[in-house]
């Protein structure tokens, strides 16, 4: 399973994104080098008490009537109760109790999911008292903070991560492989699922964003136990289009974090679109395993080289993807789909891939020697020895003289070092720098 998600809810203007940024902190990082990768600044890695965790901001549009707040409020509750295993519901403690917040209090309530009830703008304490009024709301006890001036923080994440017990305590089967498909309405993600479970089990039809929100199927073959996620296309006709979109993304976002596996589905016709490029982009931002599967390849006129001059116009345009495995089937005739679980299953393997730490130092003491750091300020990179710390992915700790003297391209080098010494094909790597002899060390 992926990282806990931790969603945040509350009204216009009580400091969702103050909080959200403030927890975000430096990690809102802008990759370098990595097209269509656009900062929509949805989520964000955060971290506490050796927690690591995925904050998901379902702010929003800015409504004008108070009729829009609630109703806009309603979805931003139950968006968060379908993705989130922890909710923290943000009021405002200078404005007081509204009666939007009490409507999206009762949705939260009925959940059952973890709450964290935060009042926020409470910048001082003589304001504390302020906090008394939204015990009313049954959500147990409010936690006052300034967002603004990061007070009181601590306590609230304190509260956070404290629910994370429950969710580890749930039966994960280790050997069941997720797999998250992903993609625009209608490129062929539920024909596919369909297909490989031999049923009609999920709702296709021709009407764009018909699949009702994430559905999971349970697979079993002879490759092992599967967990198919089909992730929504954007869905519900609404003149806010720019709220939806922000919805789908936020639900794939979620599937994408608790899956293994991501399969963007690209259809022939259409090529890569802006929307696939980003959505794939979060995949690799948070190293998952990834495959691109060109769904609907029966419709092509082709010769032996069309299959070719295809990937390399997709690899272009998925630059950053260059470890990513593809596949080309159509879903509707069967071509080629019993290759699909097949791959998923190698692109699984690597993303669980242990290398031993002597044979790891053997290859990075090679590649330094073949090309040694550059001269970043005035020091040199110098690189003491490296392990592998975890899988799922494969995350690979360095220890170093000095970090700040790591040159990205540096950093890129290493990594191809390590991708053309080992099988890493179909998955992201995580690569970590920390300097030894350190405080933080």
């Amino acid at each position: 399973m992926g990282k806990p998600i931790v969603a945040i809810v509350g009204r216009p203007n009580v400091g969702k994104s103050t909080l959200f940024n403030k927890l975000a902190g430096k990690r809102i990082s802008i990759v370098q080098d990595t097209p269509g990768v656009t900062r929509d600044r949805v989520y964000a890695e955060a971290e506490w008490l050796r927690y690591n965790f995925t904050i998901i901001d379902t702010g929003g549009i800015e409504p004008e009537s108070e009729d829009i707040i609630v109703s806009q409020m309603r979805r931003q509750a139950q968006i968060a109760i379908e993705t989130a295993d922890v909710i923290i519901f943000i009021v405002d403690g200078k404005e007081g109790l509204t009666g939007a917040d009490k409507e999206v209090a009762q949705m939260l309530r009925k959940s059952k999911k973890p709450i964290v009830l935060v009042v926020n703008k409470v910048d001082s304490l003589k304001e504390e008292n302020n906090a008394f009024e939204f015990y009313n709301l049954g959500i147990g006890d409010p936690i006052t903070i300034s967002a603004s001036q990061g007070l009181g923080l601590g306590d609230m994440l304190d509260k956070v991560v404290e629910h994370f017990g429950d969710i580890d305590d749930e039966a994960v089967d280790d050997e069941i492989i997720r797999i998250a498909f992903m993609g625009k309405p209608n490129v062929g993600k539920s024909s596919l699922i369909n297909r490989l479970l031999g049923e009609e089990r999920v709702i296709v039809s021709d009407v764009p964003g018909t699949t009702r929100d994430a559905v999971d199927s349970y697979l079993e073959t002879e490759l092992g136990k599967f967990i198919l996620i089909d992730t929504a296309g954007l869905r519900r006709k609404s003149k806010v289009k720019e709220e939806i979109e922000r919805y789908s993304v936020v639900r794939t976002l979620a599937a994408i974090e608790k899956a293994d596996v991501c399969i963007l589905m690209i259809d022939v016709e259409e090529g890569v679109t802006e929307q696939d490029e980003k959505i794939v982009g979060y995949a690799h931002e948070m190293n998952k395993a990834i495959m691109v599967i060109v769904n609907k390849w029966d419709l092509v006129e082709k010769d032996d080289k069309t299959m070719d001059k295809y990937k390399k116009e997709l690899e272009m345009k998925l630059k950053f993807l260059n470890y990513a495995s593809y596949l080309f089937i159509s879903a509707k005739t069967g071509q080629r789909v019993h290759k699909v679980l097949e791959m998923a299953k190698e692109c699984y393997d690597n993303y669980c891939r242990r290398i031993s730490t002597g044979i790891l130092n053997e290859v990075i003491n090679k590649a330094v020697l073949m090309k040694e750091p550059p001269v970043v300020g005035v020091k040199r990179l110098k690189i003491y020895y490296v392990t592998q710390v975890g899988i799922k992915p494969p995350t690979f700790v360095f220890f170093v003289n000095d970090y700040k003297a790591l040159h990205f391209s540096y950093e890129r080098y290493l990594e191809n070092q390590l991708r053309s010494s080992f099988d890493f094909k179909g998955t992201g790597i995580k690569l970590q720098f920390r300097e030894r002899n350190e405080k933080n060390d």
